[in-house]
């Protein structure tokens, strides 16, 4: 599990025949020169995913119910034994479970943590239950993925939301079902970090660039001396580090805090084809091209018709059906495009087909076809 920094940019929004297209600007002014800390991070420092299965207790006959939900009766069971109360099959049968709901509690592990810190953490009932409003999480211990306890839960809920229902009637406020408790759970288990191990650290790259990672090596020797930094592809670059402790947390703060101008990232054009959205960056350019476009339209009804026999026949009432169909094509001119070095030459260019959202997206494609679209295409 790593923990990516991404690069913030700024962005832009126009909109084409209806169609919002997100707009990277950062290409259109001077380069932006970001740290070194916003678009790379220290490999091995990371959080870590925490889980546990909890009981809410407390709530106002809102929780889960019995009979649906076995394995609340269950957790409550064991909880109870842990305590030293034994449940008999006959006192287990006559369990009221209104009041207790069963839960899934989340937080997440930072890096550094140690025993005695405290945590958010997140409460999702697992059930039936109404609302977990006013209810209280009882200890919980939290697994990571080795299955490890690193910390424990327990706290009163805190959920942003109201309801009410009486004679069939139901009035609700935002969501019910989970809620969070700040500062709920406790660290009882450091994660050891790879940071003081070996000679040299590592950093990962937000992004897969060799531009970019020539540049944070180059930087990292102009300010600390040649040979100390490496790029090793294009998302990792290896640095020497001070052995000392000290001496190494204070290296890596000075290089985080280093600007580096960022590099102009490849031509991509993103499409979202259930959504209908376009997201280009600011190395797209169109090449000169014509484009003609008509929409095609089939329209298919249906007649009842009625067949009654002469009287007397012994004949049936048959009942069938006359189809029409008609196709209707719309006439659509050819365009010229002309050559666009700036993204907003390219945004005025598609405007001008006057286009649906959908058609722009086939459009687009054709255009790449042709070649006239100096840009990858990516459909997600």
């Amino acid at each position: 599990m790593k923990h990516w920094n991404p690069t913030p940019l700024s962005t832009g929004c126009r909109w084409l025949g209806g169609l919002c297209v997100a707009l990277v600007m950062a290409g259109s002014g001077p380069a932006h020169a970001a740290r070194i800390k916003e678009i790379a991070a220290i490999e091995g420092v990371r959080s870590n995913q925490l889980t546990g299965f909890g009981l809410v207790v407390g709530l106002d006959g809102t929780g889960d119910q019995t009979t649906q939900m076995p394995y609340t009766t269950q957790g409550l069971k064991n909880y109870m034994e842990q305590l030293g109360l034994t449940l008999t099959a006959a006192s287990q049968a006559q369990l009221q479970m209104k009041n207790v709901a069963a839960v899934l509690v989340t937080a997440q592990l930072p890096a550094f943590a140690r025993p005695g810190q405290l945590l958010d953490i997140n409460v999702s009932s697992l059930g039936n239950a109404k609302s977990l409003k006013g209810g209280t999480l009882i200890a919980t211990p939290l697994k990571g993925a080795d299955g490890e306890v690193y910390a424990l839960a327990q706290g009163n809920l805190i959920v942003a939301g109201a309801g009410a229902a009486a004679g069939g009637s139901k009035v609700q406020v935002n969501h019910l079902s989970a809620g969070r408790i700040p500062d709920g759970a406790q660290v009882e288990r450091s994660v050891p970090t790879a940071l003081q191990e070996g000679p040299t650290i590592n950093l990962s790259l937000s992004a897969s660039d060799f531009q970019t990672a020539r540049k944070v090596a180059q930087t990292i020797n102009n300010r600390f001396g040649n040979s100390i930094a490496q790029a090793l592809d294009g998302r990792t670059v290896q640095v020497k580090a001070p052995t000392s402790p000290n001496e190494r947390v204070t290296f890596i703060a000075e290089m985080e805090e280093l600007p580096i101008e960022n590099s102009i990232a490849a031509a991509k054009v993103i499409i979202n084809s259930r959504t209908g959205s376009i997201v280009m960056n600011q190395a797209v350019t169109l090449g000169p091209c014509a484009v003609a476009h008509g929409n095609l339209s089939i329209s298919v009804s249906s007649t009842p018709v009625i067949s009654q026999p002469n009287a007397l026949s012994g004949g049936q009432t048959v009942v069938g059906e006359q189809a029409a169909i008609d196709i209707k094509q719309e006439a659509g001119k050819l365009i010229q495009l002309p050559a666009a070095t700036q993204l907003t030459d390219v945004v005025k260019a598609l405007n001008s087909l006057g286009a649906t959202p959908q058609d722009l997206l086939a459009i687009l494609q054709a255009i790449k076809s042709a070649g006239a679209l100096n840009a990858e295409l990516e459909v997600i």
